[in-house]
């Protein structure tokens, strides 16, 4: 499977951005899926995810209630709205995908994802 991250961009802080991620092949509707984030000299953090039906959601708690993860297994694609965006939302986002079967009980650790997008900057200006 492979994974195409889109739709970051340059916003004010307040604003919004809804990332896309859009994966090839027939298994994507099998993958649950998550989206991390790298700002410049921090570690990799996890951000959301979704289990493969969509009945189930993660959050970090530094944007609990500002995203939302959602996904359309029709079109192979998984999102992230993003509001009321800060300045420290700033990162390079990354969405990851890995067979729901092996990320039940730890979605919002990375080492369990085997397949990974390549990044969309997302700058929040304050």
């Amino acid at each position: 499977v492979q994974l195409q991250a889109s739709g970051g961009g340059l916003v004010q802080a307040g604003g919004s951005l809804r990332l896309s991620c859009t994966g090839s092949g027939r298994t994507f509707s099998s993958f649950g899926m998550g989206w991390f984030r790298q700002a410049p000299g921090k570690e990799r953090e996890f951000v959301a995810a979704i289990s493969r039906t969509g009945s189930s959601t993660v959050y970090s708690d530094s944007v609990k209630g500002r995203f939302t993860i959602s996904r359309d297994n029709a079109k192979n694609t998984v999102y992230l709205q993003m509001n009321s965006l800060k300045s420290e939302d700033t990162a390079l986002y990354y969405c990851a995908g890995q067979f729901d079967v092996g990320l039940v009980g730890s979605r919002s650790d990375a080492r369990r994802y085997a397949y990974w997008g390549q990044g969309t900057q997302v700058t929040v200006s304050s």
